[in-house]
């Protein structure tokens, strides 16, 4: 009997065990535009696992809204991501659902890069 040799690890972030409802924005195989209520499976900065009714095709372009609850002090808090884009790696059918695993157009660790921390070339004066 031969052992079967373990797949080396392709994912570059850890992946969490999260179920979150998201709203998935994106167009069908006729170019129409739907808006469907989804839940998240598991999520990572750099993608989701993301079970809706309709099947995508690979390489579908989404738009992604998490909602979330309002807070009256909300300007006071650091801005959250709440829209997110993402593309359709993998598409499989399971019991009348579709799993998409999507990749983040940014990985969430990196939203914006105004604020990313740039660093400098230092020059020393001799």
């Amino acid at each position: 009997m031969v052992a079967a040799r373990p797949e080396r690890e392709r994912r570059r972030w850890a992946r969490l065990p999260l179920a979150i409802p998201v709203f998935v924005r994106s167009h069908d195989e006729k170019g129409k535009e739907f808006l469907e209520f989804a839940t998240a499976l598991n999520v990572s900065a750099g993608g989701m696992l993301v079970a809706v009714r309709r099947i995508l095709p690979t390489n579908a372009q989404i738009e992604l809204e998490i909602p979330s609850a309002p807070v009256a002090a909300m300007r006071l808090l650091p801005r959250a991501s709440r829209n997110l884009r993402a593309k359709a790696l993998r598409t499989t059918p399971v019991q009348g659902y579709c799993l998409l695993g999507l990749k983040f157009s940014r990985p969430l660790l990196y939203q914006s890069d105004s604020r990313r921390v740039r660093q400098r070339k230092v020059i020393s004066a001799m």
